[in-house]
């Protein structure tokens, strides 16, 4: 008969720890949130190190002593009797009755201190922005210098962002979350929180990207099932210096006050996404070549197109989605490339004619900037 001796279970044991040492970082890994970009994204990351701690050491203990209680009292091949039977111990049930208690307690204070961290506001955040989430889309609203009133163009109408927030690191942003329609959720995962957006209710909270973050562009998304384009319904926030933020800021002002010049088609001029080279619909008339592009549940028809080389051309563009925004954006090279057009945001149904100036031959990406992730396609210049 097979008998384990001392020796052969040692070595056993020897080869569990080096299996669990090599894929030992990988589990770790997968156990833990990504790294948290934000003040009060650390708090968070300082909770969950202590809570994880905590649990692992309580599975190692339990693990350790069922190992121990396995391997010591197990039964030999000439045991033919029960061992003496133990019934009860006070001493010891009082024991894993306070440990317990103790951990539980601790857990409560230090996750209700980390909470009242969190959804702390400030009196005077250095920045408002107002979001709104829509099926399938999020668009940002700013609030002027007294932080009461929305920066807003002659028509009257609040100066949206489609897809893209602007925040300066190192400083206090005040968010506040609206919906017109159904429930959606803010989350991007290095800030490590998730807030609703409810119709008809206000949700607020502030947060403070790092200011070792600036530059940095961070992936969001909608984190609640809204409908059959929730897949496709994220956004981006990009962290700027303070300084490089008040001045993305005044120009927003500058050209939300400015008196738009009247496009030779008659449709309205691009939104002017910061950072962006606009080229509007009353670009070149002389264009020989059309190109139909369409956007239908959060995607394009095509993912690929092919333009004339060094010769104007147009893109006429449908957006099939219904109260969904989406426009088309050509980049140099990759989807992450330079800008070298920026077609207006449009709200389908409704279509648009873009008027694209020459572009020479080459390898360009056309991407949705409310949808960058998802609307992605090859445009080939030739």
């Amino acid at each position: 008969m097979f008998r384990t001796t001392p020796t052969r279970l040692a070595r056993v044991l020897a080869l569990a720890g080096v299996a669990a040492a090599v894929t030992g970082c990988s589990v770790i890994d997968s156990f833990y949130p990504p790294k948290a970009a934000t003040a009060q994204g650390h708090d968070i990351r300082n909770l969950y190190d202590i809570v994880f701690l905590i649990a692992a050491a309580i599975f190692f203990v339990v693990e350790g002593l069922i190992v121990y209680a396995v391997i010591r009292y197990r039964r030999h091949p000439t045991d033919t009797e029960l061992p003496p039977q133990i019934h009860g111990n006070n001493l010891i049930e009082i024991i894993w009755t306070i440990i317990p208690t103790v951990i539980v307690a601790y857990l409560f204070v230090i996750s209700w201190q980390t909470l009242n961290t969190v959804e702390a506001t400030s009196p005077n955040p250095q920045v408002h922005v107002v979001a709104i989430a829509r099926r399938f889309d999020w668009s940002f609203q700013y609030l002027g210098p007294d932080g009461q009133s929305l920066i807003r163009g002659p028509d009257g109408k609040a100066v949206s962002l489609p897809g893209t927030m602007v925040v300066p690191a190192g400083q206090t942003v005040h968010l506040s979350l609206h919906s017109p329609d159904v429930i959606h959720a803010f989350y991007v995962p290095q800030f490590l929180f998730k807030r609703d957006v409810v119709p008809g209710k206000e949700n607020t909270f502030d947060f403070m990207v790092d200011a070792t973050d600036a530059g940095q562009t961070f992936r969001g998304q909608c984190a609640e099932l809204c409908g059959i384009g929730h897949q496709g319904m994220s956004f981006e926030v990009q962290a700027k210096t303070p300084t490089e933020f008040d001045a993305w800021l005044q120009q927003q002002i500058t050209q939300a006050k400015a008196t738009p010049a009247p496009a030779a088609s008659g449709a309205p001029s691009p939104s002017g996404s910061p950072g962006a080279s606009s080229v509007t619909a009353s670009g070149p008339p002389s264009a020989q070549v059309t190109l139909d592009l369409t956007a239908k549940n959060v995607a394009f028809d095509k993912d690929s197109l092919e333009a004339p080389a060094n010769q104007p051309f147009d893109i006429k563009f449908t957006n099939a989605d219904q109260a969904t925004q989406h426009n088309v954006d050509i980049h140099k090279d990759s989807p992450t490339g330079a800008v070298v057009f920026d077609g207006e945001v449009i709200t389908g149904p409704d279509s648009r004619l873009y008027a694209v100036n020459p572009l020479p031959a080459g390898k360009y990406s056309f991407v949705c900037k409310v949808h960058p992730t998802t609307m992605i396609g090859t445009l080939t210049v030739r």
